[in-house]
């Protein structure tokens, strides 16, 4: 698989988390990549949801870092 292709699969899942109501909650820096869990509160509920994705590329960091910016 390209990079490239691999970088659209990776935003898709981080697109579809945040749309599903995801915030992203804790980002840890790898050699081979970063870790990106995202947390979903629910209002009603005491239990919190949570979701990890490994990012590879590094247009998926810059990607998951731009929507962690917009989130704050």
């Amino acid at each position: 698989m390209s990079e490239y292709q691999q970088f659209l699969q990776e935003r898709d899942r981080i697109d579809f988390l945040l749309q599903k109501g995801y915030r992203i909650k804790k980002v840890t820096e790898h050699l081979n990549g970063d870790t990106v869990e995202f947390e979903k509160c629910e209002s009603n509920m005491e239990e919190t949801e949570v979701e990890t994705l490994h990012i590879s590329t590094p247009n998926g960091r810059k990607y998951f870092s731009v929507k962690l910016i917009q989130q704050q």
